[in-house]
């Protein structure tokens, strides 16, 4: 009888998937492409339609079957929440979040549950999240600090911000992102550049309005004299709250004529957006992972990203880094924006070490990690 790994792979068939859903493709494919000899993986997924499951095993044709729990997610959630349901059963389980059955079990008898944390945001930036979403992390990470095997970061950064908040032991293990899959320059990307109407020039950044994501400062950036006319695309949404993009613009004084939001599902329009790239910013204040700036990388876009822990430990002085510090980021932003962009052997010389570093990352590799964690267990 083959050995079985269950993924739970609901988060593909969410409402919004999401960078989760993104993240759950990439590794759940991975870990089916790896899985060893004698071994086969099944996905897990809550009370579906059934055009959902059939979504789920054309997205993994590898699958050795699906096993559907008897709640929908959102009961699903709940449950799992208070600890009320033994679904979906034993064996090995890989939870891609903290979405997981985490109860008591054997571990002697070949049960175990490893869950992933991507990032802190119900402790450090619970504004960003709904007070029931970050009520639901907290209790989740409480569940998974009794009853996990193993916790899955995506960086070494998290893992030592995630010490801070609740203790772990040994039980921690750090297995990375890397690009989406099909993120790959297309044959037809000048159609598509045309279709998706992009500049002959422009800075590329990723993420919301709310204030940890720095995308206000980056606007503030290029409002400061000497700073080189150049547009802006947010891959993201227009507005967050009451803040829209094109009035955060004209008060950073750039001309909302100038930025631009657009938001790209194909992996082939993001590589078109992503390669056409003057450079990418990544001004977040906090990242967990750094797979947006592993994304520019693997396509030679020079990046400026922020000395988050994340991105600092991604980047490996592959892009330039910009402190943010307690005051004066917006200068050094404008700073680091101008030197890039009038400076074309810097953007070349950030080019060819992006593109060296993102060697360093592989989805085969994590998903051979994530049978490695569970035979160690």
């Amino acid at each position: 009888m083959p050995t079985t790994l269950r993924m739970i792979v609901d988060q593909v068939v969410a409402p919004v998937p999401g960078p989760l859903g993104v993240y759950t493709h990439a590794l759940a494919t991975a870990v089916i492409e790896s899985a060893p000899p004698g071994c086969q993986v099944e996905g897990i997924v809550s009370s579906s339609l059934p055009e959902d499951y059939d979504r789920v095993l054309g997205m993994f044709p590898g699958l050795s079957g699906i096993y559907k729990t008897s709640l929908a997610r959102r009961e699903l959630a709940a449950a799992w929440q208070l600890g009320i349901t033994t679904s979906p059963g034993s064996g090995m389980i890989h939870a891609p979040s903290l979405f997981a059955p985490l109860r008591r079990h054997d571990r002697a008898s070949g049960d175990q549950v490893v869950v992933t944390v991507h990032d802190l945001l119900a402790w450090t930036h619970p504004e960003s999240l709904t007070a029931t979403t970050a009520a639901w992390h907290k209790a989740m990470l409480k569940r998974a600090r009794k009853h996990a095997d193993a916790i899955v970061v995506p960086t070494h950064a998290l893992a030592e911000r995630l010490s801070t908040v609740a203790d772990f032991g040994d039980r921690v293990r750090v297995i990375g992102t890397a690009p989406r899959p099909g993120l790959r320059l297309p044959q037809d990307a000048a159609d598509r550049a045309i279709r998706l109407g992009l500049p002959s020039d422009y800075l590329l950044t990723v993420g919301t309005l709310e204030p940890r994501m720095g995308i206000v400062d980056l606007l503030e950036a290029l409002g400061r004299p000497g700073v080189p006319d150049i547009r802006v695309i947010v891959l993201g949404p227009e507005s967050w709250g009451e803040v829209h993009l094109a009035n955060a613009a004209e008060e950073a004084g750039v001309p909302p004529g100038r930025v631009r939001s657009l938001q790209v599902d194909d992996p082939a329009d993001l590589a078109t957006v992503l390669s056409a790239a003057t450079a990418f910013v990544a001004p977040s204040h906090e990242d967990g992972a750094g797979t947006s700036i592993i994304e520019a990388f693997s396509l030679g876009v020079p990046v400026i990203h922020s000395d988050a822990p994340a991105y600092v430990e991604v980047s490996a002085d592959a892009g330039l880094a910009v402190p943010v510090g307690t005051v004066g980021y917006v200068n050094r932003l404008a700073a680091a924006v101008t030197s890039v962009v009038e400076n074309d052997a810097l953007a070349d010389r950030l080019s060819v070490s992006g593109t060296d570093r993102a060697k360093a990352f592989s989805w085969l590799d994590a998903g051979q990690r994530v049978w490695q964690l569970h035979a160690e267990i």
